[in-house]
Formats: structure tokens, C-alpha cells, sequence
């Protein structure tokens, strides 16, 4: 695996853990149940989606001004996964710019993570598969 492979594969997995783990803590809040309670300013609540946009923010800056180094460090593929996935677990509220989580249209939050999820599983799960079929294509070529 190459260092972009595991860039992006580390990303996946950390939106997934995010979002599962977003997705628990925000239900346990809900519920009143746990030690999670929603973080505010005085009566003002600070979703979890400005903490994404401050972590893909930090992964923009890195891409920007850091070093090869700094910009393959697997910190950031972990920063940027989980920013998006706080983004994304919130997509329903950035729309209608209304907070809907909880309401039926919040489901699009819900089903932008899964679905992105899926994709993401899927390319990784295929990966092997089409390299394969690339090599042998390519082996192909030259032997005619």
C-alpha cells in the first residue's frame, strides 16, 4: 500500500469511527443519558460541524504551507476524515440552515454519512480487484 492508499484509507476509517461515534454520543445526549451533554455559549449551542470545519481547515492549511512531510503525516488524513464526518453528520442543518437534526429532513445527514461510507468501503474493497485486472491488461499488451 502506497502512502496515498493509506492517506486515504485512513481517512475512511476515521470518518466512519467519527460519525458511529458522533452519531452515539448525540443519541445518548438526546436521551439524557451518559456524561455527554451539549456544549454551548451562554444559551448559544456550538454544533459539532464548526469543529469539522476547524479540522478540514487545519488539513487546508497543512496542504497549503507545510512540507511533503508534514502533508503525508497520517495525522492529517485522520483530521480530515473526522472533520467531514462531523461536517457531513450535520449536512441537514448547513441546508435549510434551520436545525433539523432530529427532525425527518435531518435524515439526509445520516444518510450522506452511510452512503459515504459505502462508497468509500466499496473503492477500498475493489481496489485489489482493479489493480489485478489493470495489471493483467497491461500484461496483455506486451506480449502481443
Amino acid at each position: 500500500m502506497d502512502e496515498s492508499q493509506r492517506s486515504a484509507l485512513l481517512s475512511w476509517l476515521a470518518f466512519t469511527a467519527t460519525f458511529a461515534a458522533v452519531r452515539g454520543i448525540t443519541y445518548s445526549i438526546r436521551a439524557g443519558q451518559g456524561p455527554f451533554r451539549n456544549l454551548s455559549i451562554g444559551k448559544e449551542h456550538l454544533h459539532h460541524y464548526m469543529w469539522g470545519i476547524g479540522l478540514v481547515s487545519g488539513v487546508g492549511a497543512v496542504a497549503v504551507r507545510g512540507s511533503e512531510q508534514q502533508r503525508r503525516h497520517p495525522a492529517v488524513a485522520v483530521s480530515y476524515g473526522s472533520g467531514l464526518a462531523l461536517i457531513i453528520d450535520e449536512f441537514a442543518l448547513l441546508l435549510d440552515l434551520k436545525d433539523v437534526y432530529w427532525a425527518s429532513q435531518g435524515r439526509i445527514s445520516v444518510d450522506l454519512g452511510i452512503g459515504g461510507s459505502a462508497l468509500a468501503g466499496s473503492y477500498f474493497a475493489a481496489l485489489p480487484v482493479l489493480r489485478a485486472i489493470r495489471r493483467d491488461r497491461a500484461r496483455g499488451k506486451t506480449r502481443h
